[in-house]
């Protein structure tokens, strides 16, 4: 049996570079790029905006959404790239419940270098106060299906091109689980 990648997710923290990684695979795969900060209510955006972490409960919804978003790049047979938190276990598999054969591409990031990122950012709703949040809620993907993991401190370059062969490589191999 091959496991094809239909879709992707890249992952992690705040400031790990999701949003710019999602992007750059986007338009190297011709997928069509769902930024997940976009389908977050606006609830949610206020009460990150005032520095208090969402509970599960808040991404309850937003999960909901952006699994339809899922849904329905892959009803017209196009491959989604979300760019997506997805720091528990729990959230990434009602992501693969919405989409066959999702895959996923977790930055992997120190904190101290994810705290100071956030911190530079201008006009981002996250502040850098939630940084601490983000990580004690993170469950890395380890051993989970399709699932890559990457050092967030390389050149964006580098981890294109290697989240791209991944693909590429993945789609070629029979029953393959990869956790790089």
């Amino acid at each position: 049996m091959t496991r094809q990648i239909a879709s992707l997710v890249v992952m992690g923290v705040a400031g790990c570079g999701k949003s710019s990684v999602a992007q750059a695979l986007a338009e190297r795969v011709g997928g069509v790029l769902i930024e997940g900060d976009a389908f977050h209510p606006q609830a949610n955006v206020d009460k990150m905006a005032r520095g208090i972490p969402l509970t599960d409960e808040d991404r309850a919804g937003w999960l909901d959404r952006l699994s339809t978003e899922l849904e329905r790049v892959a009803s017209r047979g196009e491959r989604a790239v979300l760019a997506c938190s997805a720091l528990k276990e729990r959230y990434r598999d009602r992501l693969r419940a919405a989409t066959a054969s999702l895959g996923f591409v977790f930055l992997d990031l120190p904190q101290a270098e994810a705290l100071r990122r956030v911190a530079q950012r201008e006009a981002h709703f996250m502040p850098a106060s939630l940084v601490e949040s983000q990580f004690a809620a993170l469950e890395p993907p380890v051993a989970e299906p399709l699932t890559l993991t990457v050092d967030g401190t390389r050149t964006l370059a580098s981890i294109v091109t290697d989240a791209v062969a991944w693909c590429v490589n993945t789609q070629a191999q029979p029953d393959l689980m990869p956790v790089a």
